[in-house]
């Protein structure tokens, strides 16, 4: 199958240099990429790179795929709190408290965890599989860090009626819902040609930065939505912003941005390097992409974002993200930078 964009094409059309990693007087590596930042009309006041490339924004956009779930009624079918809510939105780290969580859901649908469809998986922070392998247990899908997502997806499924078989294949009535929600949130039509399957195999669609900065201005502003998706946008904004160790966990970036912000700031990352954000006080929407896919320069580009957004609270990118580099003895040796092309686009934003 020839993909969509090839090599030559993505070669034509590089995207400018967002980060920058010195050390010593060079410049040693960098990152490529593209950020857009939509207004309340979802008209972007910044633009850096190609914003109408499609890209799959992956876990990123968990929180648009848990609108069917609030929207429905099957989360107050269901007794969710706001734990629970926040793990429907969450990559998280496979902590106990995560896969606790995680099973409780289910335990609400009557299901278990034979039920999950998105693999079994290791936790993803170090500690937490070290204590798991010490006691002699092996991971299951609860620890896979999309299980809250396929809790609250089965969840729906149960509410519907339609059955939890294939929940997470394209053609359930789960999935239509999740995929009418994102076209709506992001005014991007949706197309066959533009689908894949993700980690945790449910589809992911591929859309322009463009389009998820508009959906995550709406989710910011709740400005032209439904009195149904006002109110389960700002219930699970409540919950991913006053449980945001739900939402990733500990030591992770999206978590530590909202513990530090609360709720003046919704930030979730996805795989290859994706971040999408709705900042509510400034009523603004942020998608960014980087090339390379790293989540190093992901998350060092969406720090100076944020910082640019919030300069009372925060005095600079490194209050959210490490921008020092040290060698093993502890020696600076460099630094993590914003190129200049990205600290002119934001630079609007400190106005």
């Amino acid at each position: 199958m020839n993909p969509l964009i090839s090599e030559l094409e993505i070669n034509d059309m590089p995207n400018p240099v967002l980060i920058n990693l010195t050390r010593g007087s060079l410049v040693e590596s960098f990152h490529r990429g593209a950020v857009c930042i939509a207004g309340v009309q979802g008209t972007p006041v910044v633009s850096l790179g190609d914003v109408e490339r499609p890209i799959y924004p992956r876990s990123a956009i968990k929180v648009l795929q848990a609108l069917p779930l609030v929207e429905s009624g099957a989360a107050d079918a269901a007794g969710l709190t706001d734990k629970e809510l926040a793990l429907a939105c969450a990559s998280h780290n496979g902590e106990v408290f995560h896969v606790e969580t995680a099973k409780a859901m289910l335990a609400r649908s009557g299901l278990s965890v034979d039920a999950l469809a998105c693999g079994v998986q290791w936790p993803a922070r170090e500690d937490a599989a070290r204590e798991l392998a010490s006691q002699g247990q092996k991971p299951t899908s609860l620890h896979n860090n999309c299980s809250g997502k396929h809790a609250g997806m089965l969840a729906l499924a149960t509410h519907l009626n339609a059955g939890t078989e294939g929940y997470e294949q394209g053609d359930h009535p789960v999935q239509q819902r999740v995929r009418q929600a994102i076209e709506e949130m992001t005014g991007e039509a949706t197309s066959p040609q533009m689908c894949a399957i993700d980690g945790c195999s449910v589809p992911t669609w591929a859309m322009p930065l463009k389009g998820l900065a508009r959906a995550f201005a709406r989710l910011a502003s709740m400005s032209g939505l439904s009195p149904e998706r006002v109110a389960a946008g700002k219930r699970l904004m409540h919950a991913c912003t006053t449980e945001p160790q739900m939402v990733e966990g500990t030591g992770r970036f999206g978590s530590g941005v909202m513990h530090k912000l609360g709720v003046s700031a919704f930030v979730k990352g996805g795989a290859e390097g994706v971040y999408c954000a709705a900042f509510p006080e400034q009523g603004l929407g942020m998608a960014l992409k980087i090339d390379d896919g790293t989540k190093r320069g992901a998350e060092a580009a969406a720090a100076h974002v944020i910082a640019s957004l919030f300069p009372s609270q925060i005095n600079n990118a490194g209050d959210l993200y490490e921008m020092t580099l040290t060698n093993w003895r502890g020696t600076r040796v460099g630094e993590i930078m914003p190129s200049g092309d990205l600290s002119e686009a934001i630079s609007c934003l400190r106005s």
